[in-house]
C-alpha cells in the first residue's frame, strides 16, 4: 500500500464513524437536546486531548483555534444534531453531500486550488449518488432540518479550507491541535446550550454509553484522523471522502433499523462510492519531451550551477 493510500484509508475512518452518529443520536440519546448533545460530544473529548498532550495554543493560535473550533465544532455540531433530530438519518446525511461543492469553491478562493472539470463532475456525482440513497418513499423533508444540515455542511467546509490554509504551528502535533479545536468548539456551545435548552437532562446508562462513544471514537479519534488527513491531502480529496458518511448511515439504517434499501438506493451507494474513489486519484500530467540545448547553452547553465550551489538545492 502506498503512503497516500494509507493516509486516505485512515482519513476515511472519520466519515465512516460519523455515519453512525445518526443511529446513536436517535437510539441512545435523550430526545430534542441537540445543543447538549453537541456539548457532550465536543468538550469532554477536547479536555481529554488537552490533558494527554499538555499543550496550549500560543500567540495567534489562540484566535485561530477559536475560529477553527467554531467552524468545525461550535457551529457544526448543534446544526448537525438539529438536522439529525428533525430528519430521518439518511435525509439528514444527504445535505452533507454538497460539502465537496462548497469546498471546491472555497479552496479556489483561499487556497488557490483551481477546480478541474473532473473534480466538479466527481463532486456532482457524489451528491447525485447520495440523493439516490435517501430519496425513497416515506422520506420526510423538514425545512428547518434541511436548512440546519446545509449550514452545518457549509460551516465544516469553511473549517476544512482554513485548517488547510493555516496548517499547525511548528512543533505541535495534530492531536494537540484537535484538542484545541474541540475545546474551543465545546466552549462556544456551552452557554448557548444552557440558555436555549436549560439544565442538563437526567441521563440513563444508555445515554451515557451513547455520549461516551460519541466523545471518544466518534470525535476525539475521528477528528484527529480527519485533521491529520487535511494536512497530507488536498482539500478536495479530503472532502470527497464525505459521502462515506451517508453511505454508512444508510447501511446502519438498513441493518439495525430495518429501513428499506432498494435497487435505487444500492445504485446511489455505488455511484457515491465510485465518486469517492475517483476523488482520490492523482491527475496524471502529460509527458513532455526533455528540453534540448546547444553546446553554448549547456556551458552557460553549468557555469551558473557552479557559481550558485544554493540554487541547485532549491
Amino acid at each position: 500500500m502506498s503512503r497516500k493510500a494509507a493516509v486516505v484509508a485512515l482519513t476515511a475512518l472519520a466519515p465512516i464513524s460519523w455515519g453512525s452518529t445518526y443511529f446513536v443520536t436517535t437510539e441512545f440519546l435523550p430526545a430534542d437536546r441537540p445543543l447538549f448533545t453537541g456539548l457532550m460530544r465536543a468538550l469532554p473529548a477536547g479536555l481529554l486531548l488537552l490533558a494527554l498532550t499538555r499543550r496550549l495554543p500560543s500567540g495567534a493560535w489562540w484566535w485561530k483555534s477559536a475560529v477553527l473550533g467554531a467552524l468545525n465544532i461550535g457551529a457544526f455540531f448543534p446544526l448537525l444534531f438539529l438536522a439529525a433530530y428533525r430528519l430521518p438519518g439518511g435525509v439528514a446525511a444527504v445535505v452533507g453531500s454538497v460539502g465537496p461543492l462548497f469546498v471546491v469553491g472555497l479552496a479556489a478562493l483561499f487556497l488557490g486550488e483551481k477546480p478541474t472539470v473532473r473534480t466538479l463532475l466527481t463532486a456532482v456525482a457524489a451528491a447525485f449518488g447520495v440523493s439516490l440513497v435517501v430519496l425513497k418513499a416515506g422520506a420526510a423533508f423538514d425545512l428547518i432540518g434541511v436548512g440546519a444540515g446545509l449550514l452545518s455542511s457549509l460551516s465544516m467546509s469553511a473549517g476544512v479550507v482554513l485548517t488547510k490554509r493555516w496548517g499547525r504551528p511548528e512543533g505541535v502535533g495534530a492531536l494537540a491541535l484537535t484538542g484545541w479545536q474541540l475545546t474551543a468548539g465545546g466552549l462556544v456551545i456551552l452557554p448557548i446550550a444552557f440558555l436555549v435548552e436549560g439544565a442538563p437532562p437526567a441521563l440513563t446508562g444508555t445515554n451515557l454509553a451513547g455520549y461516551a462513544y460519541l466523545a471518544l471514537g466518534n470525535t476525539a479519534i475521528s477528528y484527529f484522523l480527519w485533521f491529520r488527513g487535511i494536512e497530507r491531502l488536498s482539500a478536495s480529496s479530503v472532502t470527497l471522502l464525505g459521502p462515506l458518511s451517508p453511505i454508512t448511515a444508510a447501511v446502519i439504517g438498513w441493518a439495525a433499523l430495518g429501513q428499506a434499501l432498494g435497487p435505487v438506493q444500492v445504485l446511489g451507494m455505488l455511484i457515491a462510492f465510485g465518486a469517492t474513489l475517483a476523488g482520490q486519484l492523482t491527475p496524471t500530467k502529460p509527458r513532455t519531451a526533455p528540453p534540448t540545448f546547444s553546446s553554448t547553452e549547456v556551458n552557460t547553465k553549468e557555469l551558473s550551477v557552479s557559481l550558485d550551489g544554493v540554487g541547485v538545492r532549491r
